[in-house]
């Protein structure tokens, strides 16, 4: 069955307000919630909107949910230790009843990095980094003792307790460069999730990640593969045609590209889309609600777009 959730930006709205959104979307039975890891907002606008941190969020996500499966797409590396990422995640685990599936990616928004002293190396480095991260992290999070020597990390007979409740505590990766992410996710990672990107698309990455799989020796299917769309749904149809017409005129040329990666139209179209990504190899479908969104589109989307594809994805 087709896992549908939430992908909730932590900016531009109060903690009451989002903590009241996460409290919505899992009593509505979707089956994840998920935040991202930014100091400021997303999209840059140079840490002009108010925006929340990351581990703070997340350990009220957890507490505030009882259902769905929650997580962050995805922690940059170089904000924090993977090692100290590791205890972190055994903790939210902990707080969540066992809920709790972390992703760690390399990172892209070099200017929030700069603003608060980072270093942004560049991306093959921050990739040889990740490639690093992700064995330190398992193995903290499922050995007693771990004790590593790598270029960026390193680790001292270290333990992790209490351990996670789970007994393997998913790691997620996400992006769409077929040459590293794609095989750091046959590699290391229990899922994969790619942002915005059009069911063909999503189509010929997923067949890619398989290849790497096989690579690798793994089983293909032992990866789970998630789509991130934006969220442009409208209940009225003349409202769905001027939203992209408002996208194609704030995008110009870029237009298809970001269109390609949106739930437009009406929830009958929403249903018809997500069907798409599913057709194409998508194990899950979150929609990236970044405030203010439709509200009325929303309930629609969780009262009659969830239940029909539900009922036609089996």
């Amino acid at each position: 069955m087709v896992a549908l959730g939430a992908h909730v930006g932590q900016q531009d709205m109060s903690f009451t307000e989002m903590r009241a959104t996460w409290r919505r979307l899992d009593a509505a039975g979707l089956d994840w919630i998920s935040a991202w890891d930014h100091i400021y907002e997303s999209p840059p606008a140079g840490g002009t909107r108010p925006h929340f941190e990351t581990v703070t969020t997340l350990a009220a996500l957890c507490a505030d949910t009882s259902r769905a499966r929650v997580g962050c797409l995805v922690f940059y590396v170089g904000f924090r230790n993977p090692a100290l990422l590791a205890k972190t995640a055994a903790a939210l685990d902990h707080l969540s009843g066992g809920r709790f599936e972390m992703g760690l990616g390399a990172g892209w928004a070099e200017g929030e990095a700069f603003a608060y002293g980072y270093d942004f190396p560049p991306l093959g480095t921050r990739f040889d980094m990740l490639e690093e991260a992700f064995p330190l992290v398992r193995s903290l999070l499922t050995e007693e003792r771990t004790t590593f020597a790598g270029r960026f990390y390193r680790v001292t007979d270290a333990s992790n307790l209490p351990r996670p409740l789970q007994d393997r505590l998913p790691l997620w990766t996400g992006g769409t460069g077929e040459r590293r992410t794609l095989r750091l996710a046959a590699r290391h990672a229990d899922g994969w999730n790619a942002p915005y990107i059009s069911p063909a698309e999503f189509g010929r990455l997923q067949r890619a990640l398989d290849r790497w799989c096989e690579a690798e020796g793994r089983d293909p299917a032992s990866v789970r593969r998630t789509v991130n769309l934006s969220f442009a749904v409208s209940p009225d149809p003349g409202d769905a045609v001027r939203a992209e017409q408002r996208i194609r005129e704030q995008w110009g040329d870029d237009a298809d590209r970001v269109i390609g990666g949106t739930l437009l139209g009406t929830p009958e179209d929403a249903v018809g889309r997500i069907l798409e990504y599913v057709a194409a190899g998508a194990d899950g479908v979150n929609i990236a609600l970044r405030a203010p969104w439709n509200e009325e589109a929303l309930d629609a989307y969780l009262g009659e777009v969830v239940p029909a594809v539900r009922a036609a994805a089996g």
